[in-house]
């Protein structure tokens, strides 16, 4: 028997890249102000910041927008997309949006309208979630299980939501409880899954309560496959079949449709009930653009339609999940401490771990991913206090976790890649104890790690790893 098979595609085309040396990987993370989302894509060699789009379509999925219908209005484009959703999720509203964040505009800027202290309860809501909750004047409250908060405790679906206490805060505040969500991997938590165990349960207490279930699903049809795996009773279920029985227990769902459904741009909501569905219609007119499209060319819709049935019915899911879990293994091996088992779309490290010298407010991850970039052309994304800390009276309030993402993009990079981040993290070992944490300078409001500006928390040392 063999034990690896490659990949089931083959390469029909490439898109040179190139690592540029690291005097000028200097330069350029000083110009960007250590924050790498402000580095231009030709100074990035393998480009781990995030699988939002970025990963490459198949063969089908461009022929199929080569027959797209860019009628403004009821496109016949619309009506595939449209049957391909409803066929998946089992949902009969669906609304097409241009990416996730407008599909979480849309829903929570109505259902949070004029609700100020409102509490939104989540497993774990990732950023753009949280930007829209507290935008509206709502409060996000994170409740995943215990075992979801450390990162080498071993546990099949560290992503679930601790029942307890949703059954707390709802018998304590169920006045002010106005939506209930499930992140589906749980992303901010290292891309781990939710059993369907978990989600029935969270979808009886929701009902019990008269209160909103939403799933945030960009990476739903992963979860699917770690039900597949891990949880017994759905080992013999097909993918589709178990991404509908998910679906099935919410009032509904948003997609970025730029993960699992494998395309650049494109996202959705989707929802059991027309009266609430004709609501968010209204916004979507303002915000997005006619029903029937929602800010995306009709060639989109195709595309989104064509991916999502590719996701659901090849082993497309199983090979990407599979190349995380390499290089999990392999990070672990050499003795980077990773957050375990492996989740679906990225490898995380616990940069706290790695870095204990580096204290949280001077963002170990963040110092990680600079160095990470400096030694390898490598970018990756922090998901710790620069993202997630807060300030309350004057106190900082950290991150529960200081992760370092390495996101795989879908059907992008191969073994060799992998490897060669690999032999980067054992170049940054025997220096680590010399990296320096980083400080704020400059910020947004809201959203800050987009866009924010750090230097050096000791400024007058010389980067010592070059």
């Amino acid at each position: 028997m063999v034990e690896y098979l490659p990949p089931f595609y083959r390469i029909k085309m490439v898109e040179p890249v190139h690592l540029i040396p690291q005097s000028e990987r200097e330069l350029a993370l000083k110009r960007a102000h250590y924050n790498l989302f402000n580095l231009t894509s030709e100074e990035i060699f393998i480009d781990l910041l995030t699988d939002s789009g970025t990963g490459a379509m198949s063969h089908n999925q461009w022929a199929s927008m080569m027959q797209a219908d860019e009628s403004y209005a009821n496109a016949k484009s619309f009506t595939r997309f449209k049957e391909v959703i409803e066929m998946s999720t089992g949902m009969g509203e669906i609304l097409p949006t241009h990416q996730g964040r407008a599909a979480e505009n849309i829903l929570f800027g109505h259902l949070l309208k004029d609700k100020k202290q409102a509490m939104v309860v989540s497993n774990q809501s990732f950023d753009t979630t949280i930007g829209h909750i507290l935008y509206n004047e709502a409060i996000p409250v994170d409740i995943v299980i215990e075992e979801g908060k450390s990162p080498s405790f071993i546990h099949p679906f560290k992503g679930n939501m601790n029942i307890q206490k949703l059954e707390d805060v709802l018998l304590s505040n169920s006045d002010q409880v106005e939506i209930i969500t499930l992140v589906v991997t749980n992303n901010a938590g290292g891309g781990q899954p939710v059993s369907m165990d978990n989600i029935k349960k969270v979808s009886e207490i929701a009902k019990k309560y008269n209160k909103y279930f939403f799933l945030d699903i960009a990476r739903g049809i992963e979860n699917a496959y770690f039900i597949q795996e891990r949880e017994a009773e759905y080992q013999n279920y097909s993918l589709s079949e178990i991404f509908r029985k998910m679906c099935g227990y919410a009032d509904g769902v948003w997609m970025s449709a730029k993960k699992d459904a494998y395309v650049n741009i494109g996202g959705f909501i989707a929802l059991h009930d027309s009266e609430l569905a004709n609501k968010l219609r209204e916004r979507l007119i303002l915000f997005e653009g006619f029903p029937s499209y929602g800010g995306l060319a009709g060639r989109d819709l195709e595309a989104i339609a064509t991916g999502l049935e590719e996701a659901l019915t090849t082993d497309t899911v199983k090979q990407r999940i599979n190349q995380v879990d390499y290089l999990v293994n392999e990070l672990d091996a050499i003795g980077i401490p990773v957050v375990l088992p492996s989740g679906g779309h990225a490898a995380f490290i616990d940069a706290k771990e790695f870095l204990p010298h580096i204290p949280v407010e001077e963002f170990p991850a963040q110092a990680l991913s600079c160095e990470l970039y400096l030694r390898g052309g490598i970018r990756s994304v922090e998901i710790g206090s620069l993202m997630f800390g807060t300030h309350e009276n004057g106190k900082f309030i950290p991150a529960s976790n200081e992760l370092l993402r390495l996101t795989i993009p879908r059907r992008t990079y191969e073994k060799g890649h992998l490897d060669y981040i690999v032999s980067i993290f054992k170049e940054i070992i025997p220096i680590k104890s010399s990296l320096q944490g980083l400080k704020i300078t400059e910020e947004p409001e809201l959203l800050r790690h987009f866009s924010c500006k750090l230097d050096l928390s000791n400024s007058e040392l010389k980067i010592k790893s070059l």
